[in-house]
């Protein structure tokens, strides 16, 4: 594992991490190295299912905020940021790492995808960064960085993303789209890429272990990337070091995207 830096590069900052389901994911993994930093850090749960799961996690960083949020309930997105707006009044970063597709869709070839299940999939991993961006802005009066998580499938066919690959390609356009229109706020907007890791989102991918042996043989560094580092790279991305960068896809996965 990485050791994260002891640090108060983000002190003073506020930031609000949605998509954590367990110990293992990419979002606790950013919440941890952001609260390690000095921020003051908000986390969500989907359900009450997943609560048992994050709650600990929530305790161990003494979360200021820790509230349901799924984003297929309407108004349940919109209830965080009212709380945000009510406790905080600000946010300076807000992570979102949440992406769903129905299991028959996800294991099928993109060809035979169900519309009623690329929508879902569209609304749950694209759109819901979309709207999150269209609420976190106003709290953002003083700038801000958005950050979402996409992977290398939504550039090159990787066998076995099937319909996430389009999915994915979607939401690496959006983040340009809302660079652009956010710029003059001074929000910069992110994805950041990771190499294939252990979480739960990737154990319903077909053949996962085999995707992960050949990442670690063929990475130019010869292992596989953790939640810690994706985590630092997020927190890199916001702070001054990376001001005046924005609308980027950022690949966190040890050169493995550089190979032919």
């Amino acid at each position: 594992m990485t050791r994260i830096p002891d640090g108060n590069v983000l002190a003073g900052r506020r930031a609000l991490v949605l998509g954590v389901a367990n110990a293992h994911s990419v979002a606790y993994g950013c919440a941890r190295v952001f609260r390690r930093l000095g921020a003051e850090v908000a986390l969500t749960y989907a359900n009450e299912k997943a609560k048992p799961h994050v709650e600990p996690l929530a305790r161990e960083l003494g979360t200021s905020l820790f509230m349901p949020c799924d984003v297929q309930q309407n108004g349940d997105l919109e209830a965080v940021f009212q709380q945000i707006a009510e406790t905080w009044g600000s946010l300076d970063i807000a992570l979102h790492s949440i992406a769903f597709a129905p299991k028959e869709d996800l294991q099928s070839r993109l060809v035979d995808s169900s519309s009623g299940g690329f929508k879902v999939a569209m609304d749950v991993s694209c759109h819901s960064f979309i709207r999150m961006a269209r609420l976190a802005a106003p709290l953002m009066p003083a700038g801000g960085t958005l950050l979402t998580m996409s992977y290398h499938g939504a550039t090159k066919v990787v066998p076995n993303y099937h319909l996430m690959g389009p999915v994915k390609a979607a939401l690496e356009s959006a983040v340009r789209y809302l660079a652009y229109e956010l710029g003059q706020q001074e929000i910069r907007v992110h994805a950041l890429s990771p190499g294939p890791l252990k979480t739960r989102a990737a154990s319903g991918l077909k053949d996962f272990d085999l995707l992960l042996a050949e990442a670690m043989q063929r990475a130019p560094i010869g292992e596989l990337v953790d939640i810690d580092d994706v985590g630092l790279t997020a927190a890199y991305l916001t702070t001054p070091y990376a001001a005046h960068l924005t609308g980027m896809t950022v690949y966190v996965d040890g050169g493995l995207s550089i190979m032919a």
